[in-house]
């Protein structure tokens, strides 16, 4: 009997902890465009730090930019907002363009209006797809896990850009 009791109790506590709540999970797919700009009167984009050897560097290694970019629902600017990234990114890598994005994908319209999504995790801008960890959200989203698959649809040589993302999300 004792043993059974000890099973028991086990399995009461595995059921409580938080990790197991990924295994009744609902997963939902979300595609948007991220429109970065650095350039012009209104960028989305703004450098608030370098590190003195940056401008030397290939990869910009020790820039950081803090953003707040519209995320559209097709690649045209003029497309339908459906929220705003917020967060920051900086250039974390000395080899390559790589950085480090530290971002919450907040949704303002749709199904999602008043949810977000975050992403920390390396962007290695020069690969075709790139994959980023989603760690979190709120609403919606509430216990968020999953990844977010990054296509770059358009860059010029300033460095504004748009992104194609494609997020799958458990939560």
């Amino acid at each position: 009997m004792a043993n059974h009791s000890l099973s028991f109790s086990f399995i009461l506590l595995l059921a409580a902890l938080p990790w197991t709540r990924t295994l009744h999970a609902k997963k939902t797919n979300v595609q948007f465009y991220f429109h970065d700009t650095v350039t012009g009167k209104t960028p989305s984009a703004i450098k608030v730090a370098e590190a003195p050897t940056s401008a030397k560097s290939t990869t910009l290694f020790g820039v950081v930019f803090i953003i707040d970019d519209p995320l559209t629902e097709k690649p045209d600017p003029k497309s339908k907002e459906v929220g705003r990234a917020q967060g920051l990114y900086a250039s974390a890598a000395q080899q390559e363009v790589g950085l480090l994005m530290t971002l919450t994908y907040q949704f303002t319209a749709g199904e999602f209006n008043g949810s977000s999504i975050v992403i920390v995790g390396k962007n290695s801008v020069f690969h075709k797809v790139r994959e980023l960890p989603v760690v979190g959200g709120t609403g919606a989203f509430r216990f968020a896990r999953g990844y977010a698959l990054a296509r770059t649809y358009w860059f010029n040589a300033a460095g504004d850009a748009i992104v194609g993302y494609n997020v799958t999300v458990l939560h």
